[in-house]
């Protein structure tokens, strides 16, 4: 053989060879981008529910999926950055809660961001509407009018005399700032009298419980991420004050907190991890639906209702799916 047609053959030979390999490249595996609002010890009953769910589903984290983790912890300006991170990893899908959507939404337009809790998430303008939200945004919404007002009366049911409500709210955070309206027109209705209390970071918090007035006989703490990483503060302030909270779930009275109503937060994250599911199949975000929750759940902490010498029914206890003893 000629040298010249010798190396033409290697040539193309050689020509082949990263077609070859390129085709036999296993698929690449997704990536899930998980933006915790929080903290990453808040968040860990949650993340973990996700991903067993993720598992059943059939994607298994660090083999067919891949999940950066990443955490603001109670930091807004925090949100942005992760976004950015994220849109250079490249990631599939961003799962966050509610108060990271608006500025995770500035960053990409075209990343799916599913949201395991939103509280207004088409009064803040995340999705178009609940049954079919446009761009690239879904997820679960705790959004209800009933809420405010079923917790108001379990703690009248607790506190027949309530008359003084204090409500602590982020007021930076929209969701805060509608669920205290709503508090407000639920205890109007009761002749309760409100007391606001707002922040805007967590140096505020301290400052807030200073100016209490005399005569509040609770306070109703209205979730966002900046209260919920500093919700251990929280309740020992409440405590100090001799006064019980009510909160949206039940993750954040282990620190003294008296009781909580709302949907059980660890399956509103399994129900986000079959959005998920469904975006890495192929679905589009902007044709998921939003969902909503179908069960809630009342829990009590009786530790914490002894140290603030409450009594509580009976006939209430019996009504809780779980009593802290």
């Amino acid at each position: 053989m000629r040298r010249r047609e010798l190396i033409t053959l290697l040539g193309g030979a050689a020509a082949t060879w990263p077609l070859t390999g390129r085709a036999q490249q296993p698929p690449k595996v997704p990536t899930i981008g998980f933006l915790g609002s929080g903290t990453s010890s808040l968040w860990s009953h949650w993340a973990a529910a996700f991903v067993q769910r993720l598992r059943q589903l059939g994607w298994v984290e660090g083999r067919t999926v891949i999940i950066e983790y990443r955490w603001a912890e109670g930091r807004s300006e925090r949100y942005g950055e992760i976004a950015t991170e994220f849109v250079r990893l490249k990631v599939d899908v961003i799962v966050t809660a509610g108060s990271a959507v608006p500025a995770t939404m500035q960053v990409t337009s075209t990343i799916p961001i599913v949201f395991a809790i939103a509280v207004d998430p088409l009064g803040t303008g995340m999705v178009a509407s609940l049954a079919k939200p446009g761009g690239n945004v879904t997820g679960l919404s705790t959004q209800t009018t009933e809420l405010p007002g079923k917790r108001i009366e379990l703690l009248r049911a607790v506190l027949p005399d309530l008359h003084r409500l204090a409500v602590l709210a982020n007021v930076n955070y929209s969701g805060a700032v509608h669920e205290a309206a709503e508090v407000h027109a639920v205890a109007s209705k009761l002749g309760i009298e409100i007391e606001m209390l707002e922040i805007r970071r967590a140096e505020d918090i301290a400052p807030a419980f200073e100016k209490l007035k005399s005569g509040v006989q609770a306070i109703y703490v209205c979730p966002d991420a900046l209260i919920n990483t500093n919700i251990a503060r929280i309740n020992i302030l409440a405590l100090g004050a001799r006064l019980p909270t009510v909160h949206a779930y039940r993750e954040f009275l282990g620190t003294g907190g008296f009781m909580s109503y709302g949907p059980k937060t660890t399956e509103l994250f399994r129900r986000a991890a079959d959005l998920v599911d469904k975006i890495l199949k192929g679905a589009k975000s902007a044709d998921l639906p939003v969902e909503q929750p179908t069960t809630f759940e009342l829990v009590v902490n009786f530790t914490t209702a002894k140290a603030l010498g409450i009594t509580i029914p009976e006939a209430f206890l019996l009504r809780a799916d779980e009593v802290i003893e």
